[in-house]
């Protein structure tokens, strides 16, 4: 049976579904829900992960993942797990690691449909030439993550 929490973060409220099998979605939603007072034991060590993720405490997910798609989805999935911390890659890369780089926005495609939010880093893949092109959350969020992950922290100059 599919568990469900939902917890705040610093990009709004994060849903969490999963079973035994593993952790199937982690969506940002826009509007306001009720926080999960007691999270599902199957959910328990995605919600720590995810919280150590947000305080800069966690650069990589250890978790048992089991998204939903298709088998072409599935592989752009994998391989953006191979994506580092704090590292960009553009779509027309991801396509030539993955062994066609005609397959391009299929692999765009792919990324859009990652139901599983920072732990299958899709945040990771911009443009070619450097722009931040679609997120499912929002490139408010996008640009929020990369620089949460950055090396670089912007300083404030007041």
């Amino acid at each position: 049976m599919t568990e469900t929490a939902l917890i705040s973060t610093p990009l709004g409220i994060t849903k969490l579904e999963g079973d035994e099998n593993g952790l199937q979605s982690i969506t940002v939603l826009d509007n306001e829900e009720e926080i999960t007072e007691i999270i599902p034991e199957v959910l328990e060590d995605a919600v720590y992960q995810l919280k150590e993720y947000f305080e800069g405490k966690r650069k990589d997910f250890n978790l048992d993942l089991n998204p939903q798609g298709t088998e072409f989805q599935q592989r752009v999935w994998r391989a953006l797990l191979e994506l580092p911390y704090g590292k960009t890659t553009s779509y027309l890369e991801l396509s030539k690691i993955l062994g066609d780089v005609k397959a391009i926005r299929a692999v765009a495609a792919a990324n859009g449909k990652n139901p599983l939010w920072i732990v299958i880093p899709c945040h990771r893949v911009i443009g070619s030439d450097g722009s931040l092109t679609g997120y499912a959350g929002g490139l408010h969020r996008k640009k929020w993550l990369l620089e949460h992950e950055s090396p670089v922290k912007q300083q404030s100059l007041f």
